[in-house]
């Protein structure tokens, strides 16, 4: 069963484009280091309905199961990488939304 892990990110007003461009770039480099990564997609919300709530940047990882998914979220760099966007997250870890979803059967 594939796990889709959505996150959504609030960032503070001062956070450049570029620093969250960075970070997204090292969420790419961690894929390489953990078996079970199927896609990686990230970026700043572009939904005509205007209403993200000021969650305006996030990503979406596919896993091919919950072991995946451990994996990544026990791996030293992705731990290093969810302290930096808490870090820039408005309100630390209130402006970070996960979401969980197993799909398929």
């Amino acid at each position: 069963m594939m796990i889709r892990h959505i996150v959504l990110i609030r960032f503070r007003a001062e956070v450049t484009e570029a620093q969250i461009a960075a970070m997204f770039a090292e969420l790419e480099e961690i894929r390489t280091k953990i078996s079970g990564v199927l896609s990686i997609t990230a970026g700043r919300s572009e939904s005509p309905e205007k209403i993200e709530r000021g969650y305006m940047h996030g990503f979406v990882v596919d896993f091919d199961g919950w072991d995946a998914l451990e994996a990544y979220q026990t791996h030293p760099d992705h731990k290093a990488l969810g302290a930096k966007l808490v870090a820039h997250a408005d309100g630390g870890l209130d402006g970070i939304l996960v979401f969980d979803l197993p799909v398929g059967e």
